[in-house]
């Protein structure tokens, strides 16, 4: 439990995250000098809201009007956490510094001069529900900058798990995979893999009704299909040079039934997403980092057992391990990432690395909505 005295310093943020999976909302109360969290909360999206917000993935009738109630719907899920959060850590929310609120993706295509990136959350509803500042839409300045707008996370990944003198990647398994590489001098890269979760969750979800293969159990009753996945391997994205970052818009079922052919086992072809999730990381890491020797976990995706067990096969110089092992359980990193972004923010310092993301320069991301 983290507790200040009103008098102290505001130095505590609270990150909250709804990734690509859609599974929900994780809230994590961050020490900004400590690097460290001091709680977690997990909240799953109404059934109705998380169908929504996949459906706004892709056009659809009336969808501004949809959209802007998707959102105000998002912040007040956001809010519920919070309160949850401040209740079972004993917090104040006068020692709360700013919320870092990611909001949710449902389109992403940056690049040229027209790139844009769009997270639905209402950070104004947000502020007023919590009376909190709120810092979000977090990842346009970078994008208007010329840049990815993704990933974000490296830069935290560098201050939370980079060692001096080692090479060492930090692999995020949510819907989709990204790799923050962490060299050895203090360079650090990163760039979106692929699918990790999402094909995944959405096959299962359409054959078995569960949100997702637990531990890949339902994968290991399978086989891989060598066809199949050289067909998905085949998807040019994979192929592309960093920087690169990728989402829903190029990686749904659609994409995956266009690949199939008739009569294949449904089981059969979650064990081939699964190997797909494995290898592409693989591939990028062989190709991008091939000195490294551990690779640091974390995410949803880091909790299927079969998936990781076929990353360490895939990768067998390396040791694979959880991001818990290094002090940040694997469902809270990215929380604690956008409450140290809303910290960077506050302090008026650049939140990107143009080396990640190709950003014309660094830049301080984020837009206030005061409490």
């Amino acid at each position: 439990m983290v507790s200040l005295l009103p008098t102290e310093p505001r130095r505590l943020y609270i990150g909250l995250m709804s990734g690509t999976s859609l599974d929900g909302v994780d809230a994590v109360l961050f020490d900004a000098d400590e690097l460290a969290a001091g709680g977690h909360v997990h909240a799953p999206f109404a059934t109705a809201l998380r169908d929504e917000l996949l459906a706004l993935n892709a056009p659809g009738h009336n969808e501004l009007h949809r959209a802007a109630l998707a959102a105000n719907a998002v912040a007040r899920a956001y809010a519920d956490v919070v309160s949850q959060l401040l209740e079972a850590t004993g917090t104040c929310r006068q020692q709360i510094a700013a919320l870092g609120a990611h909001g949710q993706t449902v389109r992403h295509q940056p690049g040229g001069f027209d790139g844009y990136t769009t997270q639905l959350l209402n950070g104004a509803l947000l502020a007023e529900q919590t009376g909190i500042d709120v810092v979000c839409d977090l990842r346009s300045r970078d994008v208007a900058a010329g840049g990815q707008g993704a990933p974000l996370v490296p830069a935290f990944h560098r201050a939370v798990f980079g060692t001096a003198g080692q090479d060492a990647a930090v692999l995020n398994l949510g819907g989709i995979s990204n790799l923050s590489l962490l060299f050895a001098d203090g360079h650090t890269g990163g760039f979106d893999c692929g699918p990790a979760n999402c094909l995944m969750d959405g096959w299962i979800a359409r054959h078995r009704g569960m949100p997702y293969d637990a531990d890949g159990a339902w994968a290991a009753t399978g086989q891989v299909l060598p066809d199949l996945l050289a067909a998905l391997l085949a998807e040019p994205y994979f192929k592309l040079p960093p920087p690169k970052s990728t989402g829903r818009d190029l990686f749904h079922l659609a994409w995956l039934e266009a690949r199939l052919t008739p009569g294949l086992a449904p089981e059969d072809v979650q064990a081939t997403l699964l190997e797909l999730s494995a290898r592409c990381v693989a591939d990028d890491l062989d190709a991008q980092m091939p000195a490294a020797r551990t690779l640091i976990a974390c995410g949803g995706g880091a909790l299927n057992g079969r998936l990781m067990q076929r990353l360490a096969a895939l990768l067998p110089g390396l040791a694979v391990q959880s991001s818990a092992q290094r002090g940040l359980p694997v469902d809270q990193v990215e929380a604690a990432a956008f409450a140290w972004l809303a910290h960077r923010f506050m302090a008026r310092l650049p939140g990107n690395l143009p080396a990640v993301t190709g950003a014309a320069g660094p830049r301080v991301l984020g837009a206030l909505h005061p409490a």
